[in-house]
């Protein structure tokens, strides 16, 4: 939410939670432009726009470790403002964004690409975790 729109008296923490907030930014804003710029424009020759999608598979770079880490970056920009603002709207906000976009990857996203890229994207969706990274243990 733009710091002007905030009701008034409201000012962002830059301490503690706040600064961690602040961090979740960072992160979520470097991840959407790798996910976006090269990983969509460069990779996949496309865009995040439906209107203009990615013409290949993108299963590099962000995409290598989850299936979904341009959600991941919203999520991550909407739960760091509400950590600076100390916001329970914006953490609703988010919890609200996470469920709406589960129920879209699983009902549109996912059938949609499976149509679009058969077998090669199946392949990926047993290779790659849809939200969550596999760590593997040191041997």
């Amino acid at each position: 939410m733009p710091y002007w729109l905030l009701p008034r008296g409201v000012r962002p923490d830059l301490r503690g939670v706040g600064a961690a907030g602040w961090l979740f930014i960072a992160a979520g804003i470097a991840l959407y432009f790798a996910c976006a710029f090269w990983g969509f424009a460069v990779r996949g020759k496309g865009t995040p726009l439906p209107l203009d999608p990615p013409k290949k598979l993108v299963v590099e770079g962000p995409y290598r470790v989850v299936r979904n880490p341009m959600y991941w970056s919203v999520g991550s920009v909407v739960t760091g403002e509400a950590a600076i603002f100390h916001s329970v709207a914006l953490t609703e906000l988010a919890v609200v964004f996470a469920l709406g976009v589960i129920v879209f990857v699983l009902l549109f996203e996912e059938p949609e690409l499976r149509r679009k890229f058969g077998a090669e994207y199946e392949e990926y969706c047993r290779r790659v975790p849809r939200w969550l990274p596999r760590f593997k243990r040191p041997a």
